[in-house]
């Protein structure tokens, strides 16, 4: 190296910031954290997601009549203890109303009564459009709502919710899922 005319002595590099000398550093760590996949969840039979087949119903014209009536509802309040389009509907409210109303079918009031009613149980992965999809935890069943195909159910949720659609592999519904009733 040659001295300089304005610097005595050999030329040197400029001083790197310390800063700019670990980017380099942490671009490679991110690209590597960005490229590798989460280590995989442990997972058991009832947390899987699971794929329906849809199943032809036993009377395709009630179970149709069902599914429009309780497609027909979606948007109506979340009412804990309600029964009626007017004033707003329960999970079990929802049920009930609808069979009556579309298909002439009592059901009983209460989820755990429904849960406890005489009918076909059908396995998870074989549902037909208009079955009881039923949701609990620990032996306990809290939810029911009415399969419409394609994997997804109608049902009223909670408080300050509405009647909606939701999918039953969806991360919360196919972890509590736990069997299905066949009225129609």
């Amino acid at each position: 190296m040659t001295a300089s005319a304005h610097y005595p002595g050999p030329s040197r590099p400029a001083p790197v910031p310390r800063a700019a000398a670990t980017l380099p550093l942490l671009l490679a760590l991110l690209l590597a954290a960005c490229s590798s996949s989460p280590p995989p969840r442990p997972s058991a039979a009832s947390t899987a997601p699971f794929k329906v087949e849809d199943v032809t119903p036993d009377d395709p014209l009630r179970a149709n009549d069902v599914l429009m009536r309780a497609l027909g509802l979606v948007g109506t309040p979340y009412r804990w203890g309600g029964n009626t389009p007017e004033g707003g509907f329960d999970c079990s409210g929802l049920v009930g109303y609808v069979f009556l109303d579309a298909a002439k079918v009592y059901l009983p009031r209460t989820t755990r009564e429904i849960a406890k009613f005489d009918a076909d149980t059908p396995p998870r992965y074989k549902l037909a459009p208009g079955d009881l999809v039923l949701f609990g935890d620990r032996g306990s069943v809290f939810h029911v709502g009415i399969y419409v195909g394609e994997g997804r159910f109608v049902h009223a949720p909670s408080t300050g919710g509405t009647v909606r659609l939701d999918r039953l592999d969806g991360p919360y519904w196919g972890r509590v899922y736990t069997g299905a009733r066949r009225v129609l």
